[in-house]
């Protein structure tokens, strides 16, 4: 690390961080339990639920898993938005020595079936509203052991009874579904509390997530992060957020999902090793409920995508809110842009601060100064024990200042994709340099500035789109000859889909096209425009030119 970029590291944060003393995630989970037992840990729809409560849960969880032969290393997957049962099966599936396979619930049953077979999963909790698409592709699986849980099932008898009647009957959001065998969450943890638990060693290198991602190629693949992986990430953001914290006082807000690796290892972990209560979102889409939450409790923190800032700046009540607890708004997973980011400040009298990162990186890798007093246009500083080296398309360092590709070394870095030893060899530069494929530079005090992102992927609202799998979904339509997706700008999610076509058919139209998509791909993924064209460039190789499409566009 060159020194000038420790002089601008902010007051109290390590250059260097260690894991020495921290054996695995579920060490940290077990300190943080211990030392806030009766403090809140999860808030959701209004029922609450303590440390100790989360560890005699997890507890529980893991009992049953161990009780039906799941062992140290076996997959276990979580489709549930953010809700109560959420934390209790994660940190569950760790403490029973699992891997936890974070499935996003609105995958469609193309999507599900190839993360379940990729991974090799054994069993699953899912909530009920997408019972149905596991059931269309279960059969195809390894799956063995289902937990269906109703969205109401964690939030006591009345309450539950009655949210579930109104998402069942009124909002008609769960489909029928038939899956012989699968048991409700509370059976699980009944079964699992009989059973008991044993204790599973686990170390640095043993894996606690396969986090799916397209990486740099477009072609999904689990990413291995392990206990080493993700325990120092959160050693760095700890040590990061540390000076402008309080421990066992603060109180973050969780909108984005937590199965999305921001959340995950900011909302989830970082902030229960310091005793912070989670308030859960399920439903950040609903703005107006979601403000109605929020006006409820004494929030100190708040993460998000720049979407979502830009969502609550354009509603009228959320600048009624009081705003006078807080203290930290962290944006990542898209770029924050600055306009919404000098609102934010105006409104909140907070800065909105950015971070960055990958799946691959555990998020985190760089990460402005908390104590900014505004939006200076950098994705960060290298955070704790992280080196950034920017590259030329040879692998060589370009002087500083100049563009050239990020790559980052630390130990936050994974250990590599699933199953997948080639791709793996070649994301890495020699010295384990993450290749990120995202271009930027970095200036005389460190910062790392984000010029353009990988080449073709499209970013809708935090989340990654590759062209890659767009154009598949499109392929499959029998009225279809060619096809090339990119990504435009859109004022409501950053972009969105544009989708250039060849027909078969002359009859094939755009309705038809989207419908198409709509049953093959998650929303977000679902082309917003189409353009029908006669032929699409390609090279003398006979590879389409994305980018003389998006130069037209």
């Amino acid at each position: 690390m060159q020194k000038i970029w420790l002089e601008s590291y902010p007051k109290g944060v390590p250059a260097e961080i260690s894991i020495d003393h921290v054996p695995s995630l579920v060490a940290l989970f077990e300190r943080a339990c211990s030392t806030y037992a009766h403090k809140v840990a999860y808030i959701s729809m209004g029922r609450t639920m303590t440390y100790a409560q989360l560890d005699q849960e997890t507890k529980e969880f893991a009992g049953w898993l161990q009780s039906r032969g799941i062992k140290k290393g076996d997959r276990v997957a979580l489709m549930m938005p953010n809700m109560l049962q959420y934390p209790v099966a994660l940190f569950g599936t760790l403490r029973a020595g699992c891997v936890v396979v974070n499935c996003n619930p609105l995958y469609t049953p193309r999507e599900l079936e190839h993360q379940l077979k990729d991974s090799g999963a054994t069993a699953i909790v899912i909530v009920e509203n997408f019972a149905n698409t596991l059931q269309q592709v279960i059969e195809h699986t390894a799956i063995k052991h289902v937990i269906v849980t109703p969205l109401g099932e964690r939030l006591g008898a009345l309450k539950g009874r009655l949210v579930n009647f109104v998402v069942r009957h009124v909002k008609r959001m769960v489909p029928a579904w038939h899956l012989p065998g699968s048991i409700g969450f509370k059976a699980a943890l009944r079964a699992g509390r009989r059973h008991g638990t044993q204790e599973v060693k686990l170390n640095h290198d043993d894996i606690a997530f396969l986090q799916y991602t397209g990486g740099t190629t477009g072609v999904s693949k689990g990413a291995m992060l392990t206990h080493g992986n993700i325990s120092a990430n959160v050693m760095q953001a700890y040590s990061w957020i540390k000076p402008v914290v309080r421990e066992g006082q603060e109180f973050i807000i969780t909108a984005l999902p937590l199965y999305h690796i921001f959340a995950l290892t900011a909302n989830c972990l970082t902030f229960l090793m310091i005793g912070a209560r989670n308030l859960l979102i399920a439903n950040p889409r609903d703005i107006p409920n979601f403000i109605k939450e929020w006006g409820k409790y004494p929030v100190t923190v708040v993460t998000g995508v720049n979407t979502l800032f830009n969502a609550l700046l354009n509603h009228p009540d959320f600048a009624r809110l009081d705003f006078s607890t807080m203290n930290v708004t962290l944006g990542g997973g898209m770029a924050v842009q600055g306009p919404v980011a000098e609102r934010w400040l105006r409104t909140t009298g907070v800065p909105l601060l950015q971070a960055y990162g990958l799946t691959e990186t555990s998020p985190a890798a760089t990460i402005n100064p908390l104590d900014m007093h505004e939006f200076n246009g950098a994705i960060g500083l290298p955070i704790s024990s992280t080196e950034i080296s920017i590259r030329d398309d040879y692998g060589n360092e370009v002087p500083q200042g100049q563009v050239g590709e990020i790559c980052i070394r630390g130990p936050q870095v994974m250990k590599g994709y699933w199953q997948k030893p080639e791709e793996t060899e070649n994301v890495f530069y020699p010295g384990r340099f993450l290749r990120t494929g995202d271009v930027g530079y970095m200036d005389k005090k460190g910062y790392v500035f984000l010029v353009d992102r990988k080449k073709d992927m499209i970013l809708v609202s935090g989340f990654n789109v590759y062209p890659n799998e767009v154009e598949e979904a499109v392929a499959m339509h029998p009225g279809v000859s060619d096809v090339a997706a990119i990504g435009v700008p859109d004022e409501h999610s950053g972009e969105a889909v544009k989708i250039f076509v060849v027909r078969k058919d002359a009859n094939v139209t755009e309705r038809m096209l989207i419908e198409h998509c709509r049953s093959q791909l998650t929303g977000y993924k679902v082309p917003k425009h189409v353009e029908f064209r006669d032929d699409l460039p390609r090279t003398n190789v006979g590879k389409i030119l994305r980018r003389a499409l998006k130069e037209a566009a």
